[in-house]
Order: structure tokens, then sequence, then C-alpha cells
């Protein structure tokens, strides 16, 4: 069994910065198990994409609205990857929920992840 636990959400100004963090557990995760993968739903609003690293850490890949914005990276911190969001404005407003699949490289689809966690609230004001 995995279990992921996102952390780090909140709100903030349009302009600012925020960094979640997500903490992997269970008999058989370990850093290299799994390529993780960001996505977020707003109100009304299916789950989207927004951004994947592979399980070695080498390989990423963002959604358009994220590129330059936003860092995703494995953690220092065994099992945790975390996404670095700069810049924010009031349309990532979002849950946000993080999400491991089997997959050696990342991928954009819901459907091919296996684990996802609770979500954390990130609210962003004009």
């Amino acid at each position: 069994q995995v279990q992921l636990v996102e952390s780090g959400g909140g709100l903030v100004q349009a302009g600012g910065s925020l960094r979640l963090s997500c903490a992997a557990s269970g008999r058989t995760f370990t850093d290299y198990n799994y390529s993780m993968g960001w996505f977020r739903q707003a109100p009304g609003k299916e789950r989207e994409f927004v951004a994947a690293i592979s399980r070695n850490g080498a390989a990423t890949y963002y959604a358009d609205s994220a590129k330059g914005r936003f860092t995703i990276s494995r953690g220092d911190v065994k099992n945790t990857v975390n996404l670095q969001m700069n810049s924010l404005k009031p349309e990532d407003t979002a849950v946000y929920y993080c999400a491991a699949t089997g997959k050696f490289f990342p991928t954009i689809r819901l459907s091919e992840y296996d684990y996802w966690g609770q979500g954390t609230q990130v609210t962003v004001s004009s």
C-alpha cells in the first residue's frame, strides 16, 4: 500500500510563491520505484496536469501554464517530491494533488497514475 500526503498549500497574493511537498510511504515505495506528478482541480473544472518527474529525477515535464513559473523536484528527504510555485496567478487557484505512477518516464495522463493524495488547497488572491 502506498500513501501520499500533500502539504504546503495556503493563501497568497498574486505574484507570490508557495512550495508544495508530497510525502510518500509504503512497503514497496522508494525514490526510484515511481515517477511522480502534480495535478490540480479548480471548482467546476476537470483535474488537469501540472508537472511530472521521472523515477530518477532526470526528466521533467510541465504543462504550458506552469513552464517558467513552477519547478518539480525530488526532495532531499527520502520519498518526497516538491512543487515550487512562483509568480502565482489567480487562475492557479485549485486543489493540488500529488500522484505516483510505476512508469519510468513522466506522464501527463491521469489514468496512468496509480496512487493519489488527498490534495492541498492553493488560493491566489488578486
